[in-house]
């Protein structure tokens, strides 16, 4: 597994395409909601947690909250920081606040608190933390 402290500081580099903006070169606002996306699934990655390997165990995760806040627009040919960090979690569900950098200032372009649910991939019903991903989320969260 990782280091902790380098879990916590997650931070993924993307540049921004043409396929990402509109046509006055302005990111378009739920492109953020797919960058964050990739920021999360690249931390569990990071950590050591297969995603493939709980898809065969019958286990998905779905983003159930999500409250978001866009402060400047990145543009067309903008390298990037999405930030992940896990901050809380529960029995089923795992919150974290994430950050959308400019890299050259990291200047704040969005902001988001996100809850992501376990659930059975089968029945989308709700479901336990697997036990890898929940001893990740204590050791974070001791550490932080």
């Amino acid at each position: 597994m990782t280091e902790v402290s380098q879990v916590v500081r997650f931070r993924l580099p993307i540049r921004v395409y043409i396929e990402d903006t509109d046509a006055g070169g302005i990111v378009f606002h739920a492109k953020y909601l797919h960058y964050m996306e990739r920021a999360r699934t690249e931390w569990v990655r990071t950590c050591g947690v297969g995603l493939r390997a709980g898809l065969s165990d019958n286990i998905s995760y779905v983003v159930q909250r999500l409250n978001i806040h866009y402060a400047v627009p990145a543009k067309l040919d903008d390298q990037l920081l999405v930030t992940a960090e896990p901050i809380g979690f529960g029995r089923v569900w795992m919150d974290f606040r994430q950050r959308v950098l400019r890299a050259e200032d990291d200047a704040l372009l969005a902001s988001a608190d996100v809850r992501v649910a376990c659930v059975a991939l089968d029945s989308g019903r709700p479901r336990r933390l697997p036990d890898n991903m929940r001893e990740l989320l204590e050791s974070v969260h001791e550490n932080q």
